[in-house]
C-alpha cells in the first residue's frame, strides 16, 4: 500500500532536479533602451518616409503632413481637406474604396492637430502595395467634388462644431490657445459657429490647398510592422504624381516662428466649470526648443492619478485632496517650435477657486526650493515612462516621427529624450518653476452661468477698482478716443455725445421741454447745498 508520507517524497525527489535546472529560454529584464522602437528613415524622389519592421501580422500606414490649423489660410480649410480623405477619386469612387478596405479587413482613418493632418490605414501585412497606392492616390487624385463637399464634408464640419459647443473643456482648451499664440497655433482646432465656412469654402480652393499640403517638401510616410526596403520600393512607384513644389498662385503656407503673448478669457457656459492655467511650455525635441525640465515639472505637478483607488502622490494630488469636485490634470502640449504647459480644473467652482490658488502656492514653494528629493526623483521617473509609452504607442508615434521628418529631417529619438530628462536636476526644475511665476499666465475660464465670477480667485481689474461694469466701458472709451489723432477724435466725441430731454405733464399738458443732463446737475447741486444747511 502506497502511503501519502512516500507520494510526498517521490515528489519533492521528482521536482528537486527540475527547479535546480536553469532554462536556456528564460528572460530577462528589459533595458531602458528602446532600439526595438527607433525607426530606420530614408528618401526616394524627394519624398521622406521611416519605417519600424516590429514583428506582427499588421501594419499600420500613415502619411503626414504638414496642413493643420496652424498652416491652413483660412478656417476650416484643414478640417475640408481631413473630410475629402478617402473620398472619390479620378480611379476610385468612395463606394469602392470603402468595399474594398472591408473586403481586405482593414481600418481607414483620418483626423487633423494643431499642426498636422494625418491619412492613415491599418491593414494586414501582405497588403501593404494597396493601400501605399490608395494613400498616394488620396493626395494626387482626389476630385474634390461640390456634391461630396456640400452634402457630407460641411455637413460633417457643422455637427463638430455643434459637439464642440457641449465640450466645455475643448472650448478653455482653444480659449488658452489663442490667448497664449493669437495667430498659428492659436487656431481653434475646428471653426467656430460663428465662422460663415460655406461663403468661402469651395472645392476648387481646397484642391489648391491640397496641392500645397501635399508638395513632396511638406509631408512623409511612416509605416509600423514593415519593411523598410518594401516600403521603399512601393513609395517609389506610388507618389510620382506629387507636385514637388506649391502652387504658386496660392498663399504659401505660414512657418512664421510661434510668439507666447499669455492673457485672460472668460467664457459663459451651462455646460459646467472648467479652468485652466498655462504657460509657457516646451517644444519638440526635433524642433530644437524641447525643455526636459519642463516636462518634470509636468509630473512633479501631477494632479491626476494613474493608480486606481488612489488619489495619487503628485503635489496637487496631495494639495487639493480636500476638494473633491475638482478634476485637476496637468501635461504639456508640445509643438515644433513651442508648447504650452496647461493645468486643468473641472468641477464645482468653489473647489476650482480653492484648486487655483493650490498651484499658485505649490508654483512657489518649487521655486523657492521648499520640496523634497524624492518627490522630484518620482517626478523623473513619471516624466521618463510617461514619454516612453506615448513613443511606443503605435498611432502618437507615428504622427510624431512624420513630423520630425517634415521639420527637421530626422524622427523622434527616444533615448535622446529619455537622456534629457533623467539628466535634469533639483536647480533646474526650481528655474522653471521660477520662470513660469516671473512671466505672464494664459488663464482660460468656462464658467456656469448662475454663478458669480467671484468664484474664481482671477478677479477683473474694473471689480478690484470698485467700477461697475457700464462705468468702467465708458472710461475705456473715452481713453481710446484721446488716444486718437484730432480729425478721428472729434469725429469718435460727436459720435459719443447724447442730449436727453424730458417734459413734465400736467392736467394733460405737457410742460417745458428740459434737458436730462441739466436737470441731474440742478438736483445734485440742491442735494448738496441741502446737506451742508
Amino acid at each position: 500500500m502506497v502511503t501519502r508520507a512516500w507520494l510526498a517524497r517521490a515528489a519533492q525527489r521528482t521536482l528537486r532536479p527540475q527547479c535546480s535546472r536553469t532554462p536556456n529560454n528564460r528572460r530577462t529584464l528589459a533595458s531602458g533602451k528602446s532600439a526595438g522602437y527607433s525607426y530606420e528613415t530614408g528618401e526616394v524622389n524627394g519624398i521622406k518616409f521611416a519605417s519600424r519592421d516590429i514583428p506582427g501580422p499588421t501594419t499600420q500606414l500613415a502619411l503626414v503632413a504638414r496642413a493643420g490649423t496652424r498652416f491652413q489660410v483660412f478656417p476650416g480649410f484643414a478640417e475640408g481637406l481631413e473630410k475629402f480623405a478617402f473620398k472619390s477619386t479620378h480611379k476610385r469612387s468612395s463606394l469602392r474604396i470603402t468595399r474594398e478596405a472591408e473586403l481586405l479587413g482593414a481600418e481607414l482613418f483620418a483626423y487633423h492637430s494643431r499642426e498636422n493632418l494625418v491619412i492613415g490605414a491599418k491593414f494586414l501585412r501582405e497588403d501593404l502595395p494597396y493601400f501605399t497606392e490608395l494613400l498616394g492616390e488620396v493626395i494626387s487624385k482626389t476630385k474634390f467634388t461640390r456634391h461630396e463637399l456640400h452634402e457630407e464634408v460641411i455637413r460633417v464640419i457643422k455637427l463638430n462644431q455643434k459637439s464642440i459647443l457641449a465640450n466645455t473643456d475643448q472650448m478653455a482648451l482653444n480659449s488658452a490657445h489663442s490667448i497664449a499664440f493669437h495667430r498659428g497655433l492659436g487656431t481653434a482646432l475646428h471653426p467656430t459657429s460663428s465662422v460663415p465656412i460655406t461663403q468661402y469654402l469651395h472645392e476648387q480652393d481646397l484642391a489648391t490647398f491640397s496641392q500645397a499640403a501635399y508638395a513632396k517638401p511638406n509631408f512623409a510616410i511612416v509605416a509600423n510592422g514593415a519593411s523598410h526596403d518594401e516600403l521603399e520600393k512601393w513609395v517609389g512607384e506610388f507618389y510620382n504624381d506629387s507636385p514637388a513644389t506649391p502652387p504658386k498662385d496660392f498663399p504659401a503656407i505660414e512657418t512664421k516662428p510661434s510668439k507666447y503673448y499669455g492673457g485672460e478669457e472668460r467664457i459663459a457656459h451651462d455646460g459646467g466649470n472648467n479652468m485652466i492655467i498655462a504657460f509657457p511650455g516646451s517644444g519638440a525635441y526635433t524642433g530644437g526648443h524641447y525643455k526636459p525640465e519642463i516636462a518634470v515639472l509636468s509630473s512633479l505637478l501631477g494632479g491626476q492619478s494613474y493608480i486606481k483607488w488612489s488619489p495619487g502622490f503628485s503635489l496637487l494630488a496631495r494639495a487639493c485632496s480636500a476638494q473633491t469636485q475638482a478634476h485637476v490634470s496637468t501635461r504639456n502640449l508640445s509643438y515644433s517650435d513651442a508648447g504650452l504647459l496647461t493645468i486643468s480644473m473641472e468641477g464645482k467652482a468653489s473647489h476650482i477657486r480653492e484648486a487655483s490658488q493650490a498651484v499658485v502656492d505649490i508654483l512657489k514653494a518649487i521655486s523657492g526650493g521648499d520640496i523634497e528629493k524624492d518627490d522630484i526623483q518620482k517626478a523623473i521617473a513619471k516624466a521618463k515612462f510617461r514619454t516612453l509609452e506615448a513613443g511606443q504607442n503605435i498611432g502618437t508615434g507615428l504622427e510624431l516621427t512624420g513630423a520630425g521628418l517634415v521639420q527637421s529631417g530626422k524622427p523622434s529619438n527616444l533615448d535622446g529624450i529619455a537622456e534629457a530628462i533623467e539628466g535634469v536636476t533639483e536647480d533646474a526644475v526650481k528655474k522653471a518653476a521660477k520662470s513660469l511665476l516671473e512671466g505672464k499666465a494664459t488663464v482660460s475660464t468656462c464658467l456656469f452661468n448662475n454663478q458669480p465670477a467671484e468664484h474664481f480667485t482671477m478677479s477683473s481689474a474694473w471689480k478690484a477698482a470698485g467700477l461697475t461694469y457700464n462705468r468702467y466701458l465708458a472710461v475705456a472709451a473715452r481713453v481710446v478716443r484721446r488716444s486718437l489723432k484730432e480729425q478721428p477724435r472729434l469725429q469718435a466725441e460727436r459720435r459719443g455725445e447724447m442730449d436727453l430731454r424730458f417734459a413734465k405733464w400736467t392736467n394733460g399738458k405737457q410742460g417745458e421741454n428740459k434737458s436730462l443732463a441739466n436737470a441731474n446737475a440742478s438736483a445734485m447741486a440742491e442735494g448738496a447745498y441741502e446737506k451742508q444747511q
